[in-house]
């Protein structure tokens, strides 16, 4: 793989904002937000609760939009389109992974994986099921594909979860707390398998108020009352050693 300065850009935000108003105040819960992740970086964004992570990975996602500034995605400027536009980009695009799973409990395992796959046009019914085959796969999963959430453990829905974020081929993954409902074992079992999937080559933003964690990305943005008021490189540290006992619990 090429350095990390070679790579190019795939988020550009310049000059953010986000606003809120509620009984004629004014929250601004991003101020001047400017920040580029290049394609294959795995970035880990933290702080308090209430600073605006939330907000970020909101307007990343293509599920909030800036009260300003300028959003690329790719390339391309994303904030001035329709809702939409906004939805077939964010299929085809952005993966989500969020701290309470969001599985539906009426589908099987293999049906929550294929879900983002229903909305897809450009995909025939067989390769639907290969993609879900392949992804169940690789996080180890495909013995439980016609089981449902509810007859899983937390880790193997999370793994689940991180399956339905794969399956699209999204050009970014955005991760949400991914271990904030998961005991400390099954913790580490989640971010070694996020880890596998950015060195697989994905591009990987994740909020956590975990230190630990964020010391995995290759480099962290410290937010503050909407600002940055951090961005800088992580040291290599090497994965943390799981004893048998902790990989058989997920």
């Amino acid at each position: 793989m090429t350095s990390q300065t070679q790579q190019p850009v795939l988020i550009r935000l310049q000059g953010i904002q986000k606003s809120f108003l509620s009984d004629e105040l004014e929250t601004r819960a991003l101020d001047d937000i400017h920040l580029v992740i290049r394609r294959g970086e795995f970035l880990a964004v933290s702080g308090p609760s209430g600073c605006g992570k939330s907000s970020l990975l909101a307007i990343l996602g293509l599920l909030d939009r800036p009260s300003a500034g300028r959003y690329e995605l790719d390339g391309q400027s994303v904030e001035s389109l329709d809702k939409r536009a906004c939805a077939l980009l964010r299929n085809q695009s952005i993966g989500f992974v969020f701290q309470a799973f969001n599985l539906i409990a009426e589908l099987t395992v293999e049906e929550n994986v294929a879900l983002p796959l229903s909305y897809r046009k450009d995909l025939s019914r067989a390769q639907r099921r290969s993609r879900v085959a392949e992804v169940l796969a690789q996080v180890d999963m495909s013995h439980r594909a016609r089981h449902y959430p509810n007859q899983l453990s937390g880790g193997q829905q999370q793994r689940v979860a991180i399956a339905r974020a794969l399956v699209g081929r999204p050009s970014l993954i955005l991760a949400d707390e991914p271990t904030g409902n998961l005991d400390s074992r099954n913790a580490e079992l989640v971010m070694q398998l996020l880890k596998e999937v950015h060195a697989g080559g994905a591009t990987l933003c994740m909020v956590t108020h975990e230190p630990r964690f964020a010391a995995m990305a290759q480099r962290t943005i410290s937010l503050y009352d909407g600002h940055i008021v951090a961005d800088l490189p992580n040291v290599a540290s090497p994965a943390p050693h799981l004893s048998s006992q902790a990989a058989e619990v997920l």
